[in-house]
């Protein structure tokens, strides 16, 4: 079985001037994959390795909470400068493709890309094509069968039921999120 990366953290401002950062984490699991010693790729917000003087991997030297974030210390960065370098990176770890989060109600982003999207009723209305984490939540991008994209909030009272096994999710339709507004 292969691997796959996942996205644990987003670097956000330098802290202080001995080259520390905010982390805004995105993993239930950030004892495991901020510990000491861990070595996390940098990717931009397109995916892509960061360019040429910013580090294509991290290696964490110490982390701290601070209110909703992490305080994170990379070997790599020596000063305020370097940290700031870093802003708008996306942390990501290789997982291997077969393992899920111990959380059952948790889930990867790419468990997610692919499965069929069917109403509560039980109408297929189309596949999830991507994962999007804004601030505020996440977000199921689903090309519907007629060809629209649209985007539905991934939570539970929108998107009840989630079953990788199965390869499905099922959405509560509401006028206007899957179904289009009559005219």
């Amino acid at each position: 079985m292969g691997t796959t990366e996942v996205v644990v953290g987003r670097v956000g401002k330098a802290h202080g001037v001995r080259g520390e950062v905010s982390v805004e984490p995105r993993t239930d699991e950030p004892e495991r994959r901020f510990a000491d010693g861990a070595v996390l790729a940098a990717r931009t917000p397109r995916g892509t390795p960061p360019a040429a003087g910013r580090p294509a991997a991290l290696t964490v030297r110490s982390t701290r909470r601070h209110q909703d974030r992490l305080l994170v210390t990379f070997d790599e960065v020596a000063d305020r400068t370097a940290a700031e370098s870093l802003r708008g990176l996306t942390l990501v770890v290789e997982v291997d493709s077969g393992e899920s989060p111990e959380d059952p109600e948790e889930f990867y982003d790419h468990q997610l890309v692919g499965l069929a999207v069917a109403t509560t009723a039980g109408e297929l209305v189309g596949e999830v094509t991507e994962v999007l984490h804004s601030g505020a939540q996440d977000l199921l991008a689903v090309r519907t069968s007629d060809g629209r994209d649209v985007l539905v909030p991934f939570v539970a009272a929108l998107v009840p039921v989630v079953d990788v096994a199965a390869g499905r999710v099922e959405v509560a339709d509401r006028p206007g999120l899957i179904t289009p507004l009559e005219e």
